[in-house]
């Protein structure tokens, strides 16, 4: 099998999934209990809590857990939302969001707030220009990717929050950081950032964990109520065995950072170099800032079709965001190209274990594929 869509979803690190087993069958009191069951279970729950903090660039205290990046961009959206309820006001994203923030500034216009979507440039990038051209003086939110999941760029995100707070100091800045967590070096603070929602699963923790990073001294109101668990944020009683999966795998992703990332870049340009040689015809898509994510055109060959194909010979890789279920690329529209290029997209997304087999397979298997389309 040689698995190339690490971008949807990584498989679980065999020491996070023992982390999770041993909170499952060794440690797992409520962390809420005052017996020494639940007295172990908090301090597991806390010492999770700094691993993974360290890993977002924050403070413990600054660190919430959340079910997935999904909940918590609804927390942070809809939470400064709340806070505006009254004056309503602008709120700024990106034509290039994941459908977690366009599908709830979606439902926040229909609410009454002033979205603007601001459109990128061809290399899928957003500029601080366009960004001072959207500002008011009532702007309430900026929400923007720090990492693209369908085309791996890299927004600026330091020059975006300085101008934010330079034009619209009253405003939040929301990063959605899901693709960025473990491929590039978080650092909140520097860029200004107020709330940042992070995912364990692709990094090699089990789906159904997340965390969100808010700002100290910064309080938004929950979705939900309950018992007030992580401070009343996210209450509910608090799934231990996926936040210790989801600390190791931070604790790991972030050890091997350096060498993850050479080894992941030069997969990246081997991709390059063969599908050139190979695949001649072949375009790519955007500028990957990150190599971890590379998307590519095969001119004449639908993307659904190729799928099928490389899916028969056990490779595997996505026509773009797993969330849009095969719809049309909102992103690779956003960025000007045509029907032919949009309708014939695959992203490639590694992780640390991958290897130049998985990549010639991934070629030998497109290769097939575009004898049997291309007429």
């Amino acid at each position: 099998m040689h698995y190339l869509d690490n971008a949807a979803t990584t498989a679980v690190l065999p020491e996070a999934a023992e982390a999770a087993m041993h909170a499952m069958r060794t440690c797992f009191g409520n962390p809420s209990s005052l017996h020494k069951m639940g007295i172990d279970a908090s301090h597991l729950l806390e010492d999770s809590r700094k691993t993974v903090a360290s890993a977002l660039g924050c403070l413990p205290e600054e660190t919430y857990f959340t079910s997935c990046g999904t909940e918590s961009t609804n927390i942070s959206l809809r939470g400064v939302a709340h806070l505006n309820r009254h004056q309503k006001g602008r709120i700024i994203t990106t034509e290039i969001e994941h459908a977690a923030t366009l599908n709830t500034c979606k439902q926040l216009a229909a609410e009454g707030f002033d979205v603007v979507y601001l459109a990128p440039d061809a290399t899928g990038h957003v500029t601080p220009d366009a960004l001072e051209k959207a500002l008011t003086e009532d702007t309430v939110l900026l929400s923007c990717q720090l990492v693209n999941n369908e085309i791996g760029t890299v927004q600026p995100v330091a020059e975006l929050g300085a101008m934010l707070k330079a034009k619209a100091p009253r405003a939040l800045f929301h990063i959605d950081a899901v693709q960025g967590l473990a491929r590039v070096k978080l650092t909140p603070k520097k860029w200004h950032c107020d709330l940042m929602s992070v995912s364990g699963h692709k990094i090699g923790a089990p789906k159904g964990i997340g965390a969100l990073y808010v700002k100290k001294g910064l309080r938004l109101p929950p979705l939900m109520f309950g018992g007030g668990q992580e401070k009343g944020m996210r209450p509910g009683t608090e799934p231990l065995p996926n936040i210790a999966a989801f600390a190791k795998a931070c604790e790991i992703r972030m050890a091997h950072f350096d060498e993850d990332y050479q080894h992941v870049q030069a997969l990246a340009d081997y991709l390059h170099q063969q599908v050139a040689a190979l695949l001649r015809d072949a375009a790519f898509n955007g500028v990957g800032d990150i190599p971890h994510v590379v998307n590519l055109s095969l001119p004449g060959c639908k993307s659904e079709v190729m799928l099928r194909v490389l899916e028969s010979d056990e490779v595997y890789v996505s026509s773009g965001s797993a969330c849009s279920k095969g719809k049309q690329s909102g992103v690779l529209k956003a960025l000007g190209l045509p029907k032919t290029r949009t309708d014939s997209a695959l992203r490639v997304s590694f992780c640390p274990s991958n290897t130049t087999d998985d990549v010639d397979a991934l070629l030998a298997a497109a290769q097939k594929g575009r004898k049997m389309l291309v007429r």
